[in-house]
């Protein structure tokens, strides 16, 4: 059986590392990168330990030659691996953020697309969480504005942009028909607010009544900000 061909060489590593510091989107590499890299760095040690078996001033000059260059690939490697793990990071971010398919992620190697699909679980959750934990607070009450003065969503950038000039009547926003709501009567004027499934809930006023999911109806009902309107 004929050996695999490698196409790994000391220039065309360079010439990659060049290209994805120098270019914003992340540079396409072989299926089989990680695969190849590691055949070549074993050769290049074994050539190292051949070479060290040797004597005379040319064997030495060969083998602080190798060895020079094994901590160049070295270098390479690992400028190459950080460039790229960063991109992956700023996609992560993006994907989190937007909820987009439109990124092209044909580059993203088997090993990197796993890391990358942690990455944006993680995002989720973490915004999630900390979301949730936001609407929860007892101090989160809608501050005072000045006539006219717009309301702006502080939450998250994760929400999307708010203008400056739309009307600040509420817009109650119904759950879906297959999730259990509850029907509320606010107690307290409660801000814009991301719900579960980072759905834009409010701003609500006094006395306003509104038929939300289970889950935020009962925080509200809990923190004092709305009762419970029994149908």
């Amino acid at each position: 059986m004929a050996e695999k061909e490698i196409n790994i060489t000391y220039e065309t590593l360079f010439d990659l590392l060049r290209r994805e510091k120098n270019r914003a989107e992340l540079q396409k590499l072989s299926d089989t990168f990680f695969e190849d890299v590691d055949i070549y760095i074993k050769e290049k040690h074994a050539i190292l330990k051949d070479q060290q078996m040797k004597i005379g001033m040319s064997a030495i000059a060969e083998k602080e030659k190798t060895s020079k260059q094994i901590e160049n690939i070295n270098n390479m490697l690992k400028g190459l691996l950080e460039r790229r793990q960063q991109k992956i990071i700023d996609m992560a971010i993006v994907k989190s953020r937007t909820l987009s398919d439109t990124t092209d992620y044909s580059a993203l190697l088997k090993e990197e697309q796993e890391m990358f699909n942690e990455l944006v679980e993680l995002l989720n959750r973490s915004k999630k969480k900390l979301l949730l934990h936001l609407i929860t607070k007892p101090e989160f009450i809608e501050p005072k504005y000045e006539e006219n003065e717009s309301k702006e969503l502080e939450t998250t950038e994760e929400a999307g942009s708010i203008s400056k000039t739309e009307e600040t009547k509420p817009k109650i926003k119904e759950a879906e028909e297959t999730e259990k709501t509850r029907l509320i009567r606010f107690i307290y004027s409660v801000p814009k607010f991301l719900g579960h499934h980072l759905d834009v809930y409010g701003p609500f006023e006094e006395d306003d009544t509104a038929n939300l999911p289970e889950e935020i109806a009962d925080i509200l009902i809990k923190k004092g900000r709305a009762e419970e309107i029994k149908k």
